[in-house]
């Protein structure tokens, strides 16, 4: 039997970031082991992820819309 996970959006998204944005455009440094942060106040979801070598922070912010 399979086991299913349901993740939210912004779950996925994380893991998106996490998989093809952990190389810093500053210096070039690839964080293998990195990870994207978020943190939210219901209305603003904010990704970063600060570059271990030079300390570079790269910054995603998603505006939530309520239709």
């Amino acid at each position: 039997m399979r086991h299913h996970t349901t993740r939210s959006a912004l779950e996925q998204l994380t893991e998106y970031y996490d998989d093809t944005e952990l190389v810093c455009p500053e210096c070039g440094f690839e964080d293998e082991e990195g990870h994207w942060r978020s943190e939210t106040d219901g209305n603003v979801v904010e990704y970063t992820h600060e570059c271990p070598e030079c300390g570079a922070v790269g910054e995603h912010t998603l505006t939530v819309r309520r239709d």
